[in-house]
């Protein structure tokens, strides 16, 4: 009997193991009690309203993918300039913004003066540097994809405000590039937070992005941006400076 017994946990055991596997050779085979060393922890980017093909119409109806934390920041490696670059913008929204802008959520400047971050954004100089005509060229190509991927359509390829969706009647008022001389620094709030007619384009560019986009738009203005003279300096187009009378002295409520 006992040798019997034996023999069926035996066979048992190899019909079992058979049974898992597979003839596919990217299968892991059928998993057993996957609960025993399958973390069952909560994912926070699942939308739990479907879940490997079963959906849960009550969590279909509510958001259950959560967003990081407000000023999480993400891991970008350990150079220390691209990791200063990418920290969390300093400027805030003036206070209109949550309406004009759909900034709803998010820290406003409780300045009278809307303008007041817009101002102090002009001493903002862009991080990214030229150092070599190779690597300018690299950082001028990036710069004209991102545009024209994200810019494009508005503004125009020439950056003249001339886009599809401006000369096909959809959208007006899109800023003519070519003679906008506000400060880079000024240029990068407005791509942030939006300005006028355009909205703020943060969640679809970064930061390190938008400043790329924006000696993309120098060299809109001026053909010879990004050239490197014979003297080792590289050519720049005419924006505006920070000067004391364009920063405000003092903020005031």
């Amino acid at each position: 009997m006992k040798v019997k017994f034996k023999a069926l946990v035996q066979f048992s055991a190899i019909a079992l193991l058979a049974a898992a596997c597979s003839s596919d050779p990217d299968s892991a085979g059928l998993e057993y009690m996957p609960d025993m060393y399958r973390s069952p922890a909560i994912e926070p980017y699942v939308d739990y309203g479907e879940v490997r093909g079963t959906i849960d119409e009550n969590k279909k109806m509510e958001m259950s993918a959560r967003l990081t934390p407000r000023y999480t920041i993400p891991y970008y490696g350990t150079d220390s300039e691209t990791v200063a670059m990418m920290l969390p913008y300093r400027r805030l929204p003036g206070k209109d913004f949550a309406k004009s802008h759909g900034l709803y959520g998010a820290v406003l400047s409780n300045n009278a003066d809307a303008d007041y971050e817009y101002k102090l954004s002009a001493m903002d100089m862009n991080p990214i540097k030229f150092t070599s005509q190779e690597q300018a060229d690299q950082v001028l190509a990036a710069g004209k994809a991102l545009y024209q991927a994200n810019c494009n359509h508005c503004h125009g390829e020439k950056g003249d405000g001339q886009g599809p969706m401006v000369t096909a009647g959809s959208f007006s008022g899109a800023a003519n590039l070519k003679g906008l001389t506000i400060a880079e620094g000024q240029m990068f709030y407005s791509i942030y937070y939006g300005k006028g007619a355009m909205g703020a384009h943060a969640s679809m560019l970064n930061k390190k992005e938008i400043w790329t986009v924006i000696h993309h738009i120098r060299k809109l203005q001026d053909d010879t941006y990004g050239k490197m003279g014979a003297d080792g300096k590289f050519a720049a187009a005419p924006v505006a400076a920070a000067t004391p009378d364009s920063i405000p002295a003092k903020k005031t409520k």
